[in-house]
């Protein structure tokens, strides 16, 4: 059983952090020219050689001669993710599904590179197409729940795996992914069901990262960084362990560890939102404004939604000069979340190192108007420290350097 457990999990590892490219199976090409189809199994041969560089040129040559060859722009793809260029496979799958567009192993393989290159938003439209023409794709269900755990849909993600267990049955894979997400949504008895069954299986660092995250759900740091740290030890390139264990150590206080374990994440998974997010917010208190930019940046294509990330990279645009840009995205996040307080406090800031005065006053009236309907809620006296209120900008900001 426990090696069961080791040969599922791997399989999970290999499907979620290398995605390893479905391989084409497309009908005979009408009229394919003889050279052309003499450089596309070239190409083939080298591939599989591991001649990439040489696989590349001979797709090209054939595809020279019959742009239509689906086939040689599938490979062609695959080679270039091979070599880590996401564009150029992304531009080559796009040009073989102008030409068939109802292929679902070239459409897997198109939301395999968006998911490999950081970007699992764009991976989540081509997964349900592939599902919805080909509803067997098992890896599929897999690849869309892990994107829609990524962006924060947790309960897509359950939507979309549970109905589908008598298709995976025992599949320790399965219940890993379903799990974390029942588990994300707080549906803890449902997610010690599948807890057990990996614990059953064999002690795994899928088990523990479970674990974990109940602990983590609950607050309870340190039965958490118990639990993680066993999962760390036990795998530690398995997808959010670092992360989940860094969310342990913030709790406890220990923020040089944590961003140490969300860098050893975003090493094995550059994917995970936590990580992207929570680095982004601690180079941005250390004023590494570059590298804050690049994991906020990062956080905010993975999950466009999240007004945190939003808001972080918002002020950080403030903080660096870009003042344009961060009234379109305050403004974007306040057409989002009406009530938030400190996204006003930010754009009236915003507002006033553009001199729109009328703007920066109008903002200033709404934080009054959000505190004190604030301060009516909790019970609390108006100007009392305790009431927790955001106080207004000022009326007019000095410019010059960045916000501390």
């Amino acid at each position: 059983m426990a090696a069961r457990a080791a040969h599922d999990m791997a399989r999970l590892s290999r499907l979620l952090l290398f995605c390893l490219l479905i391989p084409a199976s497309l009908a005979a090409q009408a009229s394919t020219p003889a050279d052309a189809e003499r450089l596309f199994m070239r190409g083939v041969e080298m591939q599989r050689a591991g001649d990439v560089i040489g696989a590349i040129d001979a797709y090209k040559s054939a595809l020279a001669m019959d742009p239509t060859r689906v086939d040689a722009l599938s490979n062609l793809g695959a080679a270039y993710v091979h070599l880590g260029q996401f564009e150029d496979a992304i531009a080559r799958y796009n040009a073989a599904l102008q030409i068939d567009p109802n292929n679902a192993a070239v459409r897997l393989n198109l939301a395999l590179a968006y998911y490999k290159s950081a970007r699992p938003t764009e991976a989540i439209q081509p997964l349900k197409m592939v599902i919805a023409t080909d509803p067997n794709v098992k890896n599929a269900y897999l690849i869309l729940a892990d994107c829609y755990l990524q962006t924060g849909q947790s309960r897509e993600a359950v939507s979309v795996l549970e109905p589908r267990e008598p298709m995976f049955g025992e599949d320790l894979a399965f219940a890993y992914v379903l799990g974390t997400a029942l588990l994300q949504t707080g549906d803890e008895p449902r997610g010690q069901q599948y807890i057990d069954r990996i614990f059953r299986a064999g002690d795994s660092a899928e088990g523990h990262l479970l674990m974990g995250t109940a602990h983590l759900n609950r607050f309870d740091y340190p039965a958490a960084r118990k639990e993680l740290e066993r999962a760390v030890q036990l795998n530690p390139r398995l997808p959010t362990v670092n992360s989940a264990y860094g969310r342990a150590m913030l709790g406890l206080g220990d923020q040089p560890e944590a961003e140490k374990a969300f860098r050893r994440e975003l090493a094995v998974n550059v994917n995970d939102f936590e990580s992207n997010l929570m680095l982004g917010s601690m180079r941005k208190s250390a004023q590494d404004f570059e590298n804050a930019a690049m994991y906020l940046g990062r956080a905010v294509a993975i999950h466009p939604g999240d007004l945190t990330a939003r808001k972080l990279l918002a002020t950080l645009k403030l903080q660096t000069g870009a003042v344009e840009e961060a009234v379109q995205m305050l403004e974007q996040v306040i057409a989002d979340a009406p009530d938030s307080i400190d996204a006003h406090v930010q754009l009236a800031t915003a507002y006033n190192r553009l001199k729109r005065k009328d703007d920066a006053n109008r903002e200033r009236e709404i934080v009054d108007r959000l505190n004190r309907e604030l301060q009516a809620r909790q019970g609390a006296t108006p100007g009392d420290p305790a009431a927790g209120t955001t106080p207004p900008p000022p009326a007019s900001e000095p410019t010059g350097g960045p916000d501390r």
